[in-house]
């Protein structure tokens, strides 16, 4: 495949590394956003590179930002481990996320320093307590199961396993994934943190796997999409036989896209009296956390403030 042709910024420039950027809502809500939050004159640029593409590509795009002086950062979404592994070597320094998980979510330059950031665990923890009933956990004992083993999935179950959150947590957290090797790559992780909660890791090379663990689950279990399916290639990890957990918890981490994953929780949603949530809460905090440390500026996640930056994306939106 062909090296990716840069230039250099003409005024002071967030990068947006994906797969379909070009879609993304973040287009037409950045220039919003940079305008409430008085950002001055600065821009967005996408750069798509497929799934697991070559560590060449992805070395030079980091090489070309860093030596650019306009290009302030980068939000890293779908090569976030793949990205790190091939670019370790081009930052003065990994946050403690970063260099725990393997991952980079986010690049930002501070005192001349390339810095990677993890921000997954935050932010997949701001998105999943704005709609996670209070001490789900602990009032149901249900369980958490992951689809997908890649950075983002990693992040959330992080986040879960934390001990601060006392008996607040997932009496189990479930993990498929189709490629083993992520599934052993997060096993390591989680060995690093000392999860303390039982864990299982499903290698599930085809939808029908992934039913079967999710008939086995406790009523009140969340069930997450963590999978580029549904957005960065049509599709869902579950067939159309799979039966949701009654009074369980659905959530798709994307918000465009076919969505499969979605709208089988949807077509359930009454019967098996579900609550179902889409990846827009979850873009809010990814988006305005890494804006936060790109440009050096306070950005709450909560408030007024907050909430006139979700009003203002969900206009563009729509």
């Amino acid at each position: 495949m062909s090296q990716i042709s840069y230039t250099e910024a003409d005024k002071p420039t967030l990068y947006f590394i994906g797969v379909t950027t070009g879609k993304s809502s973040i287009m037409k809500v950045f220039s919003e956003w940079a305008r409430y939050l008085r950002l001055g004159d600065c821009a967005i640029k996408g750069i798509d590179f497929v799934p697991h593409d070559q560590p060449s590509r992805y070395r030079q795009a980091v090489a070309s930002l860093k030596s650019d002086p306009l290009a302030l950062g980068a939000l890293v979404t779908t090569h976030k481990i793949d990205l790190l592994k091939a670019c370790r070597e081009l930052f003065e320094e990994l946050d403690p996320y970063a260099d725990l998980m393997g991952e980079v979510s986010c690049i930002s330059k501070r005192d001349g320093k390339l810095v990677a950031h993890a921000k997954d665990p935050i932010t997949a923890g701001l998105a999943l307590e704005a709609f996670l009933p209070e001490r789900h956990w602990e009032k149901t004992g249900a369980e958490a199961f992951v689809l997908g083993a890649g950075g983002s999935a990693i992040a959330v179950t992080s986040y879960l396993m934390k001990r601060e959150h006392g008996a607040n947590r997932p009496s189990r957290i479930i993990v498929a994934n189709r490629s083993p090797g992520r599934l052993e790559e997060m096993k390591a992780i989680h060995r690093r943190i000392r999860c303390d909660l039982p864990t299982e890791y499903h290698h599930a090379p085809c939808a029908g796997y992934s039913d079967e663990v999710l008939g086995r689950l406790r009523p009140g279990s969340l069930v997450i999409n963590a999978t580029g399916l549904g957005k960065d290639a049509p599709g869902s990890p579950l067939t159309g036989a799979a039966v949701f957990p009654q009074n369980g918890l659905a959530w798709e981490f994307n918000y465009r896209g076919d969505l499969i994953f979605l709208k089988q929780a949807q077509a359930q949603q009454k019967e098996r009296n579900l609550r179902v949530e889409d990846g827009w809460v979850y873009f809010l905090h990814g988006w305005t956390r890494v804006m936060a440390e790109v440009f050096h500026k306070d950005i709450p996640v909560k408030g007024p403030g907050f909430d006139e930056l979700s009003r203002l994306a969900a206009a563009v939106r729509n």
